[in-house]
């Protein structure tokens, strides 16, 4: 949090601009009453800021604004004065003002100012110290209560972006998890697809050796497909990339050995010319799709 002296260095407010100040004093007193009606004038020409200004908090609020007009030329700016500005940049956010409105404002109070000092001194240099000395003060004002709304907006941040990585390092766990119970169910199957091909054996030496073999040959295929995709699951796992030719190939195992389920099916020419097809296409598939992947490697 900065300090009122700090802020005072950063606009170059000296002790002499302080003394300037508080020499306006008297005319601000003089002139209070008409900034206040030429200050409310303009907040109930604008629809965003009348529809603060009830009745229930008007008079409350007239007499807000009146104290810190005048404490805008009480000459001692401390700590004190600083606490004072940043309880009315959150009063601001807490009523939901845009801090829009409140730029706007402090621009309408920072001509009224100005022309009030250039119809009340008639010497040029002393008109010029007395604009600058009430620039900066304007400015260090305006500073306190804006920040209130950055460090609003920054607590809406945070918490956002807090919320935002717990659910995405609960979203990574869950996904891992998945990742992990598929790499079982894939050994699971695989442990039955290796079942299926001991007893395709046993029946080879039973006697019906073409089927037997045939079958067995398909379970080798099966369990080819298994690995791979057990493989590229373990790579994923570790941090490796998603690989779509192991899918596009595990479809065309699944294909040849539909292709082989059907010949000892003795099935029509239809299907297997539909078979043969689409495992030409899956071919062409992961030929292109092989080529695309080395020529993106090269790049």
């Amino acid at each position: 949090m900065i300090t009122m002296q700090e802020l005072k260095d950063h606009y170059r407010f000296s002790d002499d601009d302080a003394e300037l100040l508080r020499s306006l004093q008297p005319l601000a007193a003089q002139h209070q009453d008409r900034f206040t009606e030429e200050f409310y004038d303009y907040l109930y020409g604008l629809p965003e800021t009348a529809a603060i200004l009830n009745v229930s908090n008007r008079t409350r609020l007239r007499e807000m604004h009146t104290r810190w007009f005048m404490s805008l030329f009480c000459g001692t700016y401390d700590n004190h004065y600083l606490n004072h500005l940043t309880r009315i940049g959150y009063a601001h956010v807490k009523i939901g003002l845009n801090a829009h409105f409140v730029n706007a404002a402090m621009n309408q109070i920072r001509h009224f100012l100005l022309n009030l000092i250039d119809s009340n001194y008639s010497d040029r240099e002393q008109r010029r110290i007395l604009r600058e000395a009430t620039e900066r003060m304007l400015d260090m004002n305006l500073d306190v209560m804006t920040a209130s709304y950055r460090e609003e907006e920054l607590k809406k941040v945070f918490v956002s972006r807090k919320v935002e990585s717990v659910l995405i390092k609960l979203t990574e766990r869950f996904t891992y998890g998945l990742n992990l119970v598929l790499v079982l169910a894939l050994a699971g199957v695989s442990i039955s697809v290796v079942c299926l091909f001991v007893w395709d054996i046993v029946h080879i030496f039973r006697g019906d050796i073409e089927k037997a073999i045939l079958s067995a040959l398909g379970e080798l295929l099966i369990l080819w497909m298994m690995i791979e995709l057990m493989d590229n699951e373990i790579k994923n796992l570790k941090g490796g990339k998603f690989n779509i030719l192991v899918f596009i190939g595990v479809i065309i195992v699944a294909m040849i050995r539909e292709i082989l389920i059907s010949t000892l099916r003795h099935d029509d020419l239809t299907t297997q010319a539909f078979l043969a097809g689409t495992l030409l296409i899956l071919g062409v598939v992961y030929y292109l799709v092989s080529r695309s992947q080395k020529e993106l490697g090269k790049t």
